[in-house]
Parts: C-alpha cells; sequence; structure tokens
C-alpha cells in the first residue's frame, strides 16, 4: 500500500470484521481481515436479494409499515442499512483484541495482527494501551446501546433533551440479538464501559455515513420511518437479520476488500457477490402460477371433499383452513393444494409441512417431491428440506443432497431418477422440475428458510419460544403456507403453544392449513379464536356445518363439506381382556394360520418388546417363521429401525399401480409396534388388535386396517369385516384398569398406560364404545358419521354413571382437570406470545431470552426452558461397539468400522461419517438419570472419547457380545431388534 493510498483511508476502515482462520481469503490471494464496512456492505447486500427475490408481499408489506412509512422502496433501503450495522460494535477494543489471540490462529494471522495493529492506531482507531485489560462486553450489546443515538434518538439517555425514540431502540434491541437472544435493558446497560462514547462515537459515525451513502439510505428522514410496532414484524426483523448475517459470513462466497480499492467497488463486490450466493442457495420464492386440480395431480379428480374445499378458498387474503377427515382420504393432497392456492393470491415462497413424529416426515417428504414436481410451474429446481435432528441418516435426503449438487459433482442422480419415475397417474410424460438441497439447509434452523420443508411440528412450536435463533425459525414459517398434520395428535401444552403461534402467524400475514381425522370442537375453537385474536378481529360465525373450516383474514368462517358423500369406514370393535404375552401371541398367530396381516399396537414400548419375544419363542410352535414377526418401536437405533420401516413401507404400502395390489404384499405377516406406527406409514393391516387408548387415537389407529380399499377382495376371508380388538386389563369390578400404580392412594398394582394417557380418557373412551354395543356383543362404528359424537362425549362435559364407573370417573375426571391445568400453566410461562392478555401489541422488552433457555433441539438431565413437549425428554448419545482388538464399529457383527477422522466439510466422507453417526444416535430417557432406584450416571460423568468426530458428543460403547453398556450409560443394554432397554 502506497503512502498516498494510505492517507485516503479512513480511521474506521481498519475496524476488521472477520479474520481469515480458514485461510479461504488467503487461498485466493486475498487479505487477512475483512473490514467492519465490507461486512456491513454484504449484509446489506443479502437482505437487498432476500427483499426482491424471497419476501413474500405480507412480509414486505410489514417491513415497509414498521421501516418506510408504508412505502416498499424506502423500507427496503432503510432495513437494508440496519441490518448492515447489526456488527457497528465490533469496533470497540474488547472486540478487535482478538485479532490473532485464539488457539486456532497460526503464525500467518499472529504476524497479520501485528501489521493490523499498527495501521489501526496510525490511523486514529483509539485502541487502548493495554487491550487485554479492557472489560468484555458482546459486541452486538454495544451496537444495541450505541445504535440509537447514532441513528438520531433524541432522548436523555442518548445524549439529548427530548423524548426517548421507541422505534430506534427496539430496533437497536433487536440487531443486538443476532446471536439468538434479543438481550435486556439490563445487560445492553453494560455496552458503554467496553466502548466509550467520546472516543468510538465519531468513528461509528463516519462508518454509517458512509454505509449509507453508498447503499443509498437517508440518514435525515429515517429517525421518522423506524416504527417497528406490529409484533410480527420483531421476529420478522430478526431473524431477517441473522440470516443475511450467516449468509453475507461465508467467506467462500463473499471475498475479504482490500484497502486499496474505493468503497465503492466495495459495495460494487457486495452487489455481484449477494446475487451469486442467493442464486447458489436458491433463496427464490415459489413462483406459483393458477392451475387445477388435474395439473398438479395429472390423471385424477378431486374428491368430492377436496373440490369442495378448493371452490370455498378465499380469492385473496391469508386464511386458516381446517380439514378433519379420516385416515387415508386425501387430506395431505388437498393441504398441498390449498398451500398452491395461497402461494398464488398470497405470493407466499413456499410451505412447511409439520408432521408429528420423525418417522411420519420421510413419507410425507417424499409426497411433497411428488408434489413439486408438477406446482413449480416451470422452475427448474426448488428446495426441499427435511428438518429433524435425525434427517441427515436418511437416504432421501442424500439423494436431494447429490440431486442438489453442480454439474459435474453430484456422485449419481438417483434422487432425480426417483421423482420422475413415481407413479402420479397415467400422465408418463417426465416432468421438468425437481427437488433438490443445498447442504447449508442441514444447519441448525435453516431447514425452515427452504423453500419446501417437512419436518416435525417441534420447529413450528420452537418458533414461539425463547430458545437460541427462534426469530430465524418464525422468519421461515412467516413467508409460508403452514401445514400441521394430525393436529388431534398433540398434548393441550402443544395445542396451547400451536395457538400462540397461529396468533404470531396471523399477525405476519401467513396462512395455516390443519388437518385432523378427529378434532374436539373444543380444540378446533380454540384455533380459531387464536387465528382470530392475531388478526386482531372477533370470529364472525354465521352457523355453517361441514368437515372443512375456512376462516379469512377478517374472522369470517365458512364451513363446507356437509351432505358430501364421503367413503364411509366401518368397523367391529371387540373387548378381550389382556391375557398375558404368551396367550396373546399364541392367539394371534392361529387366527392367521392360513393367511392374514395382523397388527398388535402397544401404548409401552416394554409390553410391546415382552410381546415380540415371546412370539419369537412361539413361532415354531405355532407354524411360523420368526421373519414373519416385526417389531417396531422408537427406542431402537435408527440403523436398525428404519430398514425396518422400508420393509414395511415396501410389503404393505401401496404398489406402484394404484388399481392393483401391491405385489410384494404377503400372506401373512404379524407387527407388533408401538404408536410409531399410528401416524407415520402408508401401511395396511388386515386385523388389528390395540391397548385401550383415548377414543381419537383409536379412531386414527382404526386407520392402519383396511387402509388401501384394492386389497379387499384378496382378503383373508376372516378379515372381509374390518375388526379391531381393544385389549384390557380389568380391575376387580370388571372395569378397565386405567390408572397407573400408587400406593399411597391405595393402588399397589395398576396400569402404567395411565402414564401416557390421562386415565379419564381411557376410561371415557371404553365407556363411550361400549354404549353402543349392539346385542351381539359387539361395537359397530362407522367414520366419519360416529366421530363427531364420539370425540365430544370423550372431550366434552364430564360423563356420569352409577356405581364404581361413576366414582372412577369421577376420580380420574378430577386428576385430569388437574393436569390439563397444569399444561395450560406451562404453556402460559413458555410461549412467547404477540399480545399481552389485555390485547397490547407485546414489547421488544417481551421478548428477552437468554442462555438459560436453550437451544431449544437439544437438553440435557436439568432440562431446558424451550420444551416443545412436556413428555419425558430424551439425552441423546453415540452408540458404538467396542470389539475384542479395540476397533469401534456401528454394527454389533463388527463388519462396519466407524470412521471417526476429522474430514472436510461437506466432502463425501464427511457426509457419509454425519450419516452413519445419525443412524447410531441413541434417545435415552431422561427419568432413566433421575427417577430410577438405582440411576444411570449422568453424561457429564461419561468418559469423554478423543476421536475427533466424537467431540462434544455423549459416547456409549457397547460390548457386541451381549450388548451391555462398558463404557458411559453403564447399566444399558442395546440390541438391535428390540432396542434399548435398562
Amino acid at each position: 500500500m502506497t503512502q498516498s493510498q494510505k492517507s485516503c483511508l479512513r480511521r474506521h476502515q481498519f475496524i476488521w470484521a472477520k479474520t481469515d482462520q480458514r485461510g479461504n481469503s488467503r487461498r485466493i490471494g486475498g487479505p487477512a481481515w475483512n473490514p467492519l464496512l465490507a461486512h456491513v456492505l454484504d449484509v446489506a447486500a443479502v437482505v437487498g436479494q432476500l427483499w426482491d427475490r424471497y419476501l413474500p408481499p405480507t412480509v414486505k408489506a410489514r417491513l415497509a409499515e414498521a421501516f418506510g412509512g408504508g412505502d416498499p422502496a424506502t423500507a427496503k433501503t432503510v432495513v437494508m442499512l440496519l441490518a448492515g450495522l447489526h456488527d457497528l460494535g465490533k469496533g470497540s477494543s474488547c472486540f478487535l483484541r482478538q485479532f490473532g489471540q485464539n488457539p486456532w490462529d497460526g503464525a500467518y494471522l499472529r504476524q497479520a495482527r501485528i501489521t493490523w495493529e499498527g495501521q489501526a492506531r496510525a490511523a486514529g482507531l483509539p485502541l487502548a494501551d493495554r487491550l487485554d485489560a479492557e472489560p468484555s462486553v458482546r459486541h452486538e450489546h454495544i451496537t444495541a446501546f450505541h445504535l440509537p443515538r447514532l441513528l438520531g434518538c433524541p432522548g436523555e439517555n442518548c445524549g439529548g433533551t427530548g423524548s426517548c425514540h421507541t422505534g430506534l431502540h427496539n430496533a437497536a434491541y433487536l440487531l443486538g440479538g443476532h446471536h439468538g437472544h434479543i438481550p435486556s435493558h439490563a445487560t445492553v446497560e453494560r455496552a458503554p464501559m467496553a466502548a466509550d462514547t467520546d472516543l468510538w462515537l465519531p468513528i461509528y459515525t463516519e462508518l454509517i455515513e458512509e454505509a449509507a451513502a453508498l447503499i443509498g439510505a437517508d440518514l435525515t428522514t429515517l429517525p421518522l420511518l423506524v416504527r417497528p410496532e406490529r409484533p410480527a414484524v420483531l421476529p420478522i426483523f430478526a431473524g431477517l437479520v441473522i440470516l443475511a448475517d450467516w449468509i453475507a459470513s461465508d467467506d467462500t462466497r463473499f471475498t475479504y476488500r482490500n484497502l486499496p480499492d474505493s468503497t465503492t467497488t466495495w459495495w460494487q463486490t457486495s452487489l455481484t457477490q449477494a446475487f451469486a450466493a442467493a442464486d447458489a442457495l436458491g433463496l427464490d420464492a415459489w413462483q406459483a402460477k393458477p392451475a387445477t386440480w388435474d395439473t398438479l395431480y395429472p390423471g385424477t379428480s378431486p374428491r368430492s371433499f377436496q373440490a369442495a374445499a378448493m371452490a370455498a378458498l378465499p380469492a385473496t387474503g391469508p386464511a386458516l383452513i381446517i380439514i378433519e377427515s379420516d385416515t387415508g382420504s386425501g387430506k395431505t393432497r388437498l393441504a398441498l393444494a390449498c398451500a398452491h392456492h395461497l402461494a398464488v393470491t398470497c405470493g407466499y415462497q413456499g410451505l412447511y409441512l409439520a408432521m408429528p413424529t420423525r418417522a411420519a416426515t420421510n413419507q410425507a417428504a417424499r409426497e411433497t417431491a411428488r408434489f413439486m414436481q408438477h406446482a413449480l410451474n416451470g422452475q427448474n429446481s426448488a428446495m426441499l428440506a427435511v428438518v429433524h435432528s435425525t434427517a441427515q441418516a436418511t437416504d432421501f435426503v442424500h439423494d436431494l443432497l447429490d440431486a442438489g449438487r453442480a454439474p459435474g459433482q453430484a456422485t449419481f442422480d438417483s434422487l432425480e431418477d426417483f421423482i420422475t419415475n413415481l407413479d402420479t397417474g397415467p400422465d408418463t410424460s417426465p416432468a421438468t422440475s425437481r427437488a433438490v438441497l443445498s447442504p447449508w439447509y442441514l444447519r441448525r434452523c435453516l431447514g425452515l428458510i427452504a423453500q419446501f420443508a417437512v419436518g416435525t411440528v417441534d420447529q413450528v412450536v420452537l418458533s414461539t419460544l425463547p430458545s437460541r435463533h427462534w426469530m430465524l425459525r418464525f422468519l421461515g414459517l412467516a413467508t409460508k403456507t403452514v401445514i400441521i398434520d394430525e393436529a388431534h395428535a398433540y398434548e393441550l401444552y402443544q395445542q396451547g403453544l400451536l395457538a400462540a403461534v397461529l396468533r404470531w402467524l396471523a399477525d405476519a400475514g401467513s396462512s395455516v392449513v390443519i388437518l385432523s381425522a378427529t378434532l374436539p370442537a373444543a380444540a378446533r375453537t380454540a384455533l380459531t379464536d387464536a387465528w382470530c385474536a392475531g388478526h386482531r378481529t372477533a370470529p364472525s360465525d354465521s352457523g355453517q356445518i361441514g368437515p372443512i373450516t375456512i376462516v379469512n383474514e377478517h374472522g369470517f368462517i365458512t364451513r363446507t363439506g356437509s351432505g358430501i358423500k364421503t367413503p364411509k369406514l366401518r368397523t367391529h370393535i371387540d373387548f378381550l381382556p389382556d391375557p398375558g404375552a404368551q396367550e396373546l401371541a399364541d392367539h394371534v398367530m392361529q387366527e392367521a394360520t392360513g393367511a392374514g396381516i395382523t397388527l398388535v399396537l402397544r401404548n409401552r414400548v416394554d409390553s410391546a418388546v415382552e410381546l415380540y419375544t415371546t412370539a419369537l419363542q412361539r413361532a415354531d410352535a405355532n407354524g411360523w417363521r420368526s421373519d414373519d414377526i416385526v417389531l417396531l418401536h422408537g427406542r431402537t437405533l435408527p440403523r436398525f429401525r428404519l430398514p425396518v420401516e422400508e420393509r414395511l413401507k415396501n410389503l404393505l404400502g401401496p404398489g406402484e399401480d394404484p388399481h392393483h395390489p401391491n405385489p410384494d404384499r404377503p400372506h401373512r405377516l404379524l407387527v407388533i409396534a408401538t404408536q410409531v406406527v399410528e401416524q407415520s406409514l402408508d401401511i395396511d393391516f388386515d386385523r388389528i388388535y390395540t391397548d385401550l387408548a383415548p377414543i381419537d387415537l383409536l379412531i386414527q389407529r382404526r386407520g392402519r386396517q383396511h387402509r388401501h380399499t384394492v386389497n379387499d377382495p384378496y382378503r383373508p376371508f376372516w378379515t372381509h369385516k374390518a375388526r379391531m380388538t381393544i385389549l384390557l386389563r380389568e380391575d376387580p369390578n370388571g372395569l378397565p384398569l386405567v390408572e397407573p400404580p400408587n400406593p399411597k392412594e391405595g393402588r399397589p398394582t395398576g396400569n402404567p398406560d395411565g402414564y401416557i394417557y390421562a386415565p379419564y380418557t381411557l376410561l371415557a373412551s371404553w365407556h363411550a364404545l361400549k354404549l353402543r354395543t349392539r346385542a351381539d356383543g359387539t361395537v359397530r362404528i362407522v367414520t366419519p358419521p360416529h366421530t363427531t359424537d364420539l370425540i365430544e362425549t370423550v372431550y366434552g362435559p364430564r360423563q356420569t354413571a352409577d356405581g364404581a364407573l361413576g366414582e372412577t370417573l369421577d376420580r380420574t375426571w378430577a386428576s385430569w382437570q388437574s393436569q390439563l391445568a397444569d399444561e395450560q400453566a406451562q404453556c402460559r410461562s413458555h410461549a412467547l406470545e404477540p399480545f399481552t392478555r389485555r390485547g397490547k401489541p407485546t414489547l421488544v422488552s417481551g421478548l428477552v431470552s437468554g442462555d438459560a433457555h436453550g437451544g431449544g433441539d437439544d437438553g440435557g438431565v436439568e432440562g431446558i426452558k424451550a420444551v416443545s413437549r412436556l413428555g419425558d425428554p430424551s439425552i441423546e448419545a453415540i452408540a458404538l461397539y467396542r470389539q475384542t482388538d479395540g476397533t469401534l464399529t456401528y454394527d454389533q457383527e463388527g463388519t462396519l468400522r466407524a470412521d471417526l477422522a476429522r474430514h472436510t466439510s461437506d466432502s463425501p466422507a464427511h457426509r457419509q461419517q454425519q450419516k452413519d453417526l445419525l443412524l447410531n444416535t441413541l434417545a435415552i430417557p431422561a427419568h432413566w438419570f433421575t427417577r430410577q432406584k438405582t440411576p444411570l450416571p449422568t453424561p457429564e460423568t461419561w468418559p469423554a472419547h478423543p476421536a475427533p468426530a466424537l467431540k462434544y458428543m455423549n459416547v456409549a460403547l457397547f460390548d457386541p457380545a451381549n450388548g451391555s453398556c462398558i463404557s458411559g450409560p453403564l447399566g444399558l443394554t442395546l440390541h438391535p431388534s428390540t432396542g434399548l432397554s435398562r
């Protein structure tokens, strides 16, 4: 750098934002550090790209209201500048002293530090004489403290004599949350000790003025424009800043700037690289165009209830759509079609399909990929993310990744082949659009940013919990249509969280589609009330009836589908006292001696494993092969469970030809499973046995029987009528035993199922069915005609009866109401709300969170405050087998040696390693560490493993000979088929 060039530089240009710790800049001949101003411009340019290409009109309108006086073009420029200034606090001695001081910084950066510091001091940067003695304050909190004053707040705390500019302070606090947690006032007030006002503010002013001039923002009018008051704008703005910062911080896409180059050149570089980054990451909204049902689902016609729903959708504006229909009736197809309509009318950039379990996401993701073929309207590809913690363990996700690689990089084209060969009806013309995935979307929270995403409902409820980066999650959902499947499957706590999410999404201008086979009226009302509250209106119900409810942004409720002929599912229900594992195993195998595919659905893993092991022991005596008996539950390693799910899907799922049975369907099979089969796999059984469960779940379980009508003519004669047997444990009065053991209440023995489901709902469900008993002792129900009555009988007013039944109903009702009150209280204490109880918009101070709230997707024995469900949490650990020679393997046999080396990110070896580790990830119930007579040792006490791939992970080693744990959670046993036990 020449002397004249040095003299042209201004002191703020020596504030660095990034140093070349990974060597990416050095490899291309770039500098060792990137100026803060360059990063400001990079982030601003990314925001500009997101505004133009990604954000829907609904979100831009709300940002325009908050930052542009209603003018979108003005708001875009203001938001670009504000977002760029999020790192302003890096201009402080406590941050700048870090250059070259980290343990991983090599000699190159340490030498560069010397050069930089000399130049910075010579340029007039007010670095402290002793940098190591400076107090430490996080740079984002320094930004939050100083920015309002710099942008023109006239308040006394900002050096003026007027009133505080609340809008500028709110925006600054939101910028102070760009590392995941919005700070409190007390936290921000500590900032002056690290950045003296007299020394640093003139430099900040220089930087802000230059950035504003380059970006085109008018600083004189800016204070008049910044009014972020609508609640949804707060997390949307914060999430947009986080997203833009993450993109612009990728030094493989954004190069470090050379000081001799003009800042005008810097800005042009930022614009160019931001455009390229948005291209590479596929950050373009779904360009949906009007389409017929036949266009979206070639060769098919909508069923009558699907046609009625589509005809009733509003022509403009957001909507809440509640679809109630039996399992297998086509709700998901209808929901996707609704999302397409809403993308056309509202401009949403995509959709998120929320499923109740991880297992349910895989099939839903495949269906979404099929839908995308015809819904992308000529777009060659769009991102489809699978969003849950073990997504990378699935082959489908790896196929998406390979399909998304640049030409010449893909290892195989299985996804493209897979999607174009999927059955979509008579139309055999190849589709040109396809689903792909960039590895970037596998990072935490970013899956929700993809245009299309399928994941668990936890991701939805975490967007209203104060977990780290919840604002980014909310941004991803607020730009989409959110589809929530199996809404009846969630506990009251989760339903309360969903209601809070609805209020936020309504305020954001998003749309929501809710699917359920069995939704109680109270739950439906709670959802519609929450939606209307988010729009600050009251529901207007004209009294229509029907299984499809549509609520527009003005609160007008339309119901349709009443009187439309829908397939009726007739089920014969009988009750059988549970005879114990041996008798039950003999009974179900003898019943299907000739042929028949039977499901025995148990509420608890222990009882499912006991029945499975007994059935294997009794197989020969009953003329069965062990291969014809399958166990499926959630406490097995994904490495062993996923192949079982795939096998069941291949054998019992629909075939490629919708008009003919699956040719691979076996004559005989016994599947013993827990609730994981209830909501996850599109598979069809001839006969079902089930433990007593709440009525909505019993109806849901019934949906796994005679599911594919194409199989009906070929079922064994004895299964021609759909028959479901409910297994009961009886008390001395002959009533179902539904309460768990409680010696203090005189119940030394009881039914552990009462820990899983509220005893009242179990007993009330049995009673509701018994009231329908026919002369032959069986119960016959027809769904959907009987569904509403059955649901309301259980979840409506308290049931009454005489004698012992009445006493038990009364006792369990009181206990259930107490439990529900506790869940509601938990929800109120956890959820962030857009409005106060008095209906006032929530302020930024009401969104403060911190490290105590956790990441939201990983916990510990102590738990975290941001919990998405109240059930027993789990502790995740990597399970490996230590062979006799000391080798660590993924499998018991020792054929799959564990690769635990360090690999380059996104290399084929790294991707395979991550997949293998996820396939070997255990979920250990937390109560095994705390609420047992002999608790397991807590993860903090487990031996740390030195392998690079296992750093920061809990590692459990097992003996391949007997499956016992030999390092880590001593006391556990792991078996490939029966899973984890203690």
